[in-house]
């Protein structure tokens, strides 16, 4: 076998143009990880044209040879079982070896259950394409994409190229985004997970470093919360919509304020509880200017936060009920002697 046929394909290409092509290649298949499975598939925040979701589809079936249905139901029971014995891979109950590690295993293992899929996985395609292809035969994409793979970059770097293809969703996806994204980094929203936003510009993951945002607001199409984060999944995202291969449904709603009602409103409850995580996070910052000698100040405004957090947990109440434990919460807080709870409750009673 000649050296030409080792170290050169068709494409010909220098050592820096492969290290280039592997960049490129992978940085697709994260796009259609976080478009088409995460945001479109599993959350539905978004609707594809399908020209779009079908190059997605046929792009994931090449290099990963993930089934949309498994990879839906275990990112959906994710959701509803996080952090429980029953989330498939929280680093908080496995460990973050575990999971940072062994993440495609843990997806395996969870996507082999009837159960899960029959839960969790409902509304994914099921086309002739995806019963009589992508299902069927999901080992044959991986293979015709290794063996495009040496024909266009010669057998020895196209094996490279393809190994790390074949490594780069198991390690980044099911082991750095499942296990750091709920281990280490910044939180913009008091979940009640343990979600973090790793880095504040998602891009070598499409935006999913963003992980806390995501838990805060799961059914959001765009990532990025905050003026200097950077959610490249979503730039991608307006592009499609711009030229009528997208749609975008939801983002993260923004707070909207007049001034103080003289009392809350049904109205006024339901934008607290829409925008309860902006509700938490304010108390928060104004737990903060209590001072650490203040000691029965900041005992007093510890179990009235406690107390806020779980009205809107209390769904056998009515809204009725609700609204008056809301009321009854701001008139003590108004009457409490403590400044900055005084001044949350009046912006409590000014979300439209």
């Amino acid at each position: 076998m000649s050296g030409d046929v080792l170290f050169k394909g068709v494409l010909d290409l220098p050592w820096w143009g492969d290290v280039a092509a592997v960049l490129a290649l992978t940085h697709v298949t994260i796009v259609a990880v976080t478009l088409f499975l995460h945001r479109c598939q599993a959350h539905r925040a978004l609707e594809l044209h399908p020209a779009a979701s079908h190059f997605l589809r046929f792009w994931l079936w090449l290099t990963t040879g993930m089934k949309t249905r498994e990879w839906v139901a275990v990112h959906r029971k994710h959701h509803a079982r996080v952090e429980t014995a029953d989330d498939p891979h929280s680093p908080q109950m496995l460990g973050i070896r575990r999971v940072l590690w062994g993440g495609v295993l843990l997806y395996r293992r969870e996507a082999a259950r009837a159960e899960t899929l029959a839960r969790y996985g409902e509304g994914t395609p099921d086309d002739w394409l995806e019963r009589h292809v992508y299902s069927r035969f999901f080992f044959a994409g991986v293979a015709l994409m290794g063996l495009a793979d040496a024909v266009l970059f010669g057998l020895v770097p196209g094996s490279l190229i393809f190994g790390t293809q074949m490594a780069w969703i198991p390690f980044w996806a099911a082991g750095v985004i499942n296990g750091v994204g709920h281990w280490g980094g910044y939180r913009n929203w008091p979940t009640d997970d343990a979600s973090t936003n790793m880095v504040p510009w998602g891009i070598l993951i499409g935006g999913e470093e963003l992980h806390n945002n995501h838990h805060a607001y799961p059914s959001s199409a765009k990532l990025s919360n905050r003026w200097y984060e950077l959610d490249i999944g979503w730039l991608y995202l307006r592009l499609l919509e711009a030229v009528g291969l997208a749609r975008v449904k939801r983002v993260p709603p923004k707070p909207r304020f007049v001034p103080p009602r003289p009392a809350l409103d049904l109205q006024a409850l339901q934008a607290i509880i829409v925008h309860r995580y902006d509700v938490l996070a304010t108390y928060a910052r104004a737990m903060r200017r209590i001072g650490a000698e203040q000691v029965e100040a900041l005992r007093t405004m510890s179990a009235m936060r406690a107390e806020l957090a779980a009205l809107w947990s209390r769904s056998a109440a009515s809204r009725e009920q609700l609204l008056r434990k809301l009321q009854d919460w701001c008139r003590r807080a108004e009457a409490s002697g403590i400044q900055p709870l005084a001044e949350f409750s009046l912006r409590l009673r000014s979300y439209a």
